[in-house]
C-alpha cells in the first residue's frame, strides 16, 4: 500500500482548503448566499414559502422543503458536464433535502413549497458539502425558522491517513480513496448527513467523524460572520 505522507497542497491533515462566505448575493431571491472552499464555489437561493403545485402534493400541517442540485456544464476541472438533471444530481439533491430538513420548523407554512436551487459555478471536490453550507445560510438569509446551523464538510482516508477536506488529487489517489461526507449541527453536533464511499476501519471512522466536527466548527464560525454581516449592513 501507498502511504500518504504530504499532502499535494501541502496542507497539514486536519486543515481545510482556504474558504469563504457571503450572504445575500441574489437580489430577487427570498435568501441566498455564497460558499467557496478551494476551487468549489456553491451558489443557493431560496424562493418561498410559496403555494405548492399540484395541490395533491400539499401537506395540511407543514411546508414541503424541495431541493436542486446542479453542476453548470463549465464548472468541472476536467471534461465539460452533461447539462441538465441526471442521477447524480438528484440523489445529491435528495441527500440535502435530508440533511436540511432536520433542522428547519416548517409547521408555520402548511399547503406551501420552499424551493432552495444550488447551482455549482466552479468545482474541485467536497460539492454536495459546499452546496449544503451555502443552502442553510439562504434559508437563514430567507428568515425562516431554524432549530440550528449546519455545516458540511468530506473527510477520508488517504494513503491510510485520515484527512480534513479531500480535493481533487486526492479523491483520485491511486491506491484508491476514502471519502466521507457529512453535515453536522452546530449546538449539539448531530449528524444530518453521512455518506461512506469505500472502506474504512472502526477507528479511522471515530477519528474521521471528530476531524468533521473541528472543520464544521470552523465552517459554522465563518457562516455565522457572514450572516451578522449581511444583518448589520441592513441595520438590523
Amino acid at each position: 500500500m501507498i502511504t500518504y505522507t504530504k499532502r499535494f497542497d501541502s496542507r497539514k491533515f486536519d486543515e481545510t482548503r482556504p474558504m469563504e462566505a457571503k450572504v445575500g448575493v441574489i437580489k430577487r431571491a427570498d435568501g441566498s448566499a455564497m460558499f467557496k472552499i478551494g476551487k468549489t464555489v456553491a451558489i443557493a437561493a431560496v424562493y418561498g414559502p410559496k403555494a405548492l403545485h399540484p395541490t395533491y402534493m400539499r401537506n395540511p400541517e407543514k411546508g414541503i422543503l424541495r431541493c436542486n442540485y446542479n453542476m453548470m456544464a463549465f464548472s468541472g476541472t476536467g471534461e465539460r458536464i452533461r447539462p441538465g438533471p441526471g442521477r447524480r444530481s438528484r440523489e445529491i439533491s435528495l441527500v440535502t433535502e435530508k440533511a436540511l430538513a432536520s433542522v428547519l420548523d416548517l409547521s408555520e407554512f402548511p399547503n406551501t413549497v420552499i424551493d432552495v436551487f444550488i447551482e455549482l459555478i466552479q468545482t474541485d471536490s467536497g460539492t454536495r458539502c459546499a452546496g449544503i453550507t451555502a443552502a442553510i445560510m439562504a434559508l437563514a438569509d430567507a428568515g425562516l425558522i431554524m432549530k440550528d446551523m449546519i455545516a458540511s464538510v468530506s473527510v477520508g482516508v488517504v494513503g491510510g491517513k485520515v484527512l480534513a477536506d479531500l480535493n481533487k488529487e486526492e479523491e483520485d489517489f491511486e491506491n484508491g480513496a476514502v471519502d466521507i461526507p457529512i453535515a453536522i449541527t452546530h449546538k449539539d453536533n448531530k449528524i444530518t448527513l453521512l455518506q461512506l464511499d469505500g472502506l474504512i476501519k472502526k477507528e479511522q471512522l471515530y477519528e474521521a467523524l471528530e476531524l468533521a466536527k473541528g472543520s464544521c466548527a470552523k465552517i459554522h464560525e465563518l457562516q455565522r460572520k457572514a450572516l451578522m454581516e449581511k444583518f448589520t449592513q441592513n441595520g438590523i
